[in-house]
This record gives C-alpha cells, sequence and structure tokens, in this order.
C-alpha cells in the first residue's frame, strides 16, 4: 500500500509499505476512503529533525472496515466508518467522563507502532471504541460534499465544537475566534450551533474569512498583536469577549486572546501549543478572574450527534477542504497548505 511518511522538516514523501495486519483481538483494518493533512502536521513540517527513518503521517480518516479481529463487535467488515483522531477504549473512567484523549488504554497516530491514517489501509487499535459507523450511507455513490462534511468530523470541526463547548459558549454572549484556519473556521460555525450573540472572526486571508462570515461571524477583525486587541476592545465597547476561541497554538495568539478577554471570561485554546510556559499571571489572565480551559478535543465523545447533524443537513462542516488530490500528490498538499494555497487538503483514495 502507499502512505505518507515525514523525514524531516519539508520532507514528505510516499512510500510503497507492506499492508497493515491485525496484531491484537480489538484491532481492526480500514480501507481508506478519505484522509486529509491537518494544521497540527504543519508543525512537523516546520521543525522536525532530519533522519534516516520517516514519521508515519495523518490522523484523520473515513473508510470501509475491511476485517475486524475477534473481540471486536460493534463493527464488521463492511462497515462505513469514521474515526476520531487519538484511539481510545471508550469505556475507562476518563473515557466515561467524556475526555476520551485522555484514555488510560488509548493514543495516537503517526508512529511506528500504530502507522498513520494518510495511507491507503490503516490499522485502528481499540476498534470497539474508536470507530462510529455510519448508518445508511454507501460511499461509492455518496455525494464529495457529504464524504468532506463527515472526514471533516475525525477531527477538524469537532475540535472546533470543542473549543466552544469547554468555553461555555451560549446565547447572550460574545465570542472572539482567534485563527482563521479550518479549526478556527469551524469553531465559528460551533458557536453560532450554541447559540452565541456575536462572533468576532481574527484572520486576515478574506477567502477564509468570508466562509467565516457564512458561517455566522458578526465581525471580521484583520489586524493582529495590540492593534487586533484595540480592534476587538473597540468593537465591544471596551469590555472584551465573553468567550476568547484559541485556534492557533502560537504564543503571539495566546497572547492576543487574553488581551481581548473580558472580565470574568473564559479562554479556550484548541491550537496544539508550541511552548510550555506562558502568562497566567495579574496582568494575562489572574487580575481578570479568568479562566483557562481547552486541549485535545475528545472527538469521540461529539461523534454520534455530529454524524447525525451532517446526516439531516443541519452543519455542512466539509465545506472547509478547498483542495483534493491523490495519495501520490501528498507531498504538494502538504507545501500548498505551508503556502496558505490551501485551507485543508482532503485526499481521496
Amino acid at each position: 500500500m502507499q502512505a505518507t511518511f515525514m523525514y524531516g522538516a519539508g520532507d514528505v514523501r510516499v512510500e510503497t509499505v507492506p499492508d497493515p495486519v491485525i496484531q491484537h483481538p480489538t484491532d481492526a483494518i480500514v480501507r481508506t476512503v478519505r484522509a486529509c493533512i491537518c494544521g497540527s502536521d504543519l508543525h512537523p513540517y516546520h521543525s522536525m529533525p532530519h533522519g534516516a527513518h520517516g514519521t508515519p503521517m495523518g490522523h484523520e480518516l473515513i473508510g470501509i472496515v475491511e476485517e475486524v479481529g475477534s473481540e471486536v463487535v460493534t463493527v464488521k467488515p463492511g462497515d462505513f466508518v469514521v474515526a476520531p483522531f487519538a484511539f481510545q477504549d471508550n469505556t475507562c473512567a476518563f473515557c466515561r467522563e467524556g475526555f476520551q484523549t485522555a484514555c488510560v488504554h488509548g493514543g495516537w497516530y503517526g508512529n511506528p507502532e500504530v502507522g498513520g491514517l494518510q495511507a491507503e489501509l490503516a490499522r485502528i487499535p481499540l476498534a470497539d471504541g474508536s470507530l462510529v459507523t455510519v448508518p445508511g450511507v454507501d460511499p461509492s455513490g455518496a455525494d464529495a460534499s457529504l464524504l468532506a462534511s463527515l472526514l471533516a468530523l475525525s477531527d477538524v470541526y469537532l475540535t472546533g465544537y470543542h473549543a466552544a463547548f469547554m468555553g461555555r459558549v451560549e446565547p447572550g454572549k460574545t465570542v472572539t475566534v482567534v485563527g482563521d484556519g479550518a479549526v478556527g473556521l469551524s469553531a465559528v460555525l460551533a458557536s453560532r450551533r450554541l447559540g452565541a450573540e456575536r462572533i468576532i472572526l481574527m484572520g486576515r486571508h478574506a477567502a477564509r474569512t468570508d466562509l467565516g462570515v457564512e458561517w455566522g461571524a458578526t465581525d471580521v477583525v484583520a489586524e493582529r498583536g495590540d492593534e487586533g486587541v484595540a480592534k476587538v476592545l473597540e468593537l465591544t465597547g471596551g469590555e472584551g469577549s465573553h468567550v476568547v476561541l484559541e485556534a492557533v497554538g502560537l504564543m503571539p495568539a495566546y497572547e492576543q486572546s487574553y488581551g481581548i478577554l473580558r472580565p470574568g471570561g473564559v479562554l479556550s485554546r484548541v491550537g496544539v501549543p508550541q511552548y510550555e510556559s506562558a502568562p497566567i499571571g495579574f496582568g494575562s489572565l489572574f487580575g481578570k478572574n479568568a479562566t483557562l480551559t481547552g486541549g485535545p478535543a475528545p472527538v469521540r465523545a461529539y461523534l454520534e450527534p455530529a454524524i447525525a447533524q451532517v446526516l439531516a443537513g443541519e452543519i455542512d462542516p466539509g465545506r472547509v477542504f478547498d483542495r483534493v488530490i491523490g495519495i501520490d500528490e501528498a507531498p504538494a498538499g502538504y507545501a500548498a497548505m505551508d503556502a496558505r494555497e490551501s485551507l485543508k487538503t482532503m485526499i481521496r483514495f
């Protein structure tokens, strides 16, 4: 089969490797229908040290179950499934509390032990807890936009939803989304679904912010840094935003976020942070009685309702995909996203 590997910053290769096989009775093998490149994949694309062995890439997938281990009971060969970006048993204490990305038996794709999901076939550990069937859909005859929206549920939309959920977005609240990437735009859509009264989108790429406006953004702020903070404060009468959803992961975005946060507000982060130390003192969070929350989205906690919403036509999160490629074009897909020529690139199999 063909799969993508990263050998270092800017060095993505497509290689032919052996098909994955069942290793544990709880595994499933899934044939990929659609996968994609994530904004978080660009962090190693910028900074990964070069090595002799490539790292398997990808953590977003929809596909058809090919084979299951002897202990798998919730999915069967032929089922059309969504695979969340992490695997989990969905039964441990943390899973039962709705934080499946902290599963005591779970883990992450993109390593030699498990492999990546930008591949023709994938081994899914803990299949009963990690795969959700899409009822009544045959992907061979499904509309491309439906497949795109289902793929968006494997990570990007439900990461944006997690930001809004953890931020306690609700009617009457002013929400500011920092970042106009696919997760930021998804956070706009989710905030609208949760009833936000006003949604300010901070981004400077018109093609992206235009989609944000279609999805519910009431204001767009192109300025960054101190100028961006001043603009949001102006829009909010000097009070700031009840909820700030940070979807970038870089320190300037975090600093901008607490600068526009209103006293008593909630700062919810889902951009994978590229730092460990960050201001939390009197001048940033403490003095505002602010709440800091967010983290890796437990997609599995939200997946069944989201699938139903997509199938009912209530949400269309797949619109974040603006380029479709074959697996052999994956290196060019990474380059296009890095150059901001593509918002989010889908890989079709």
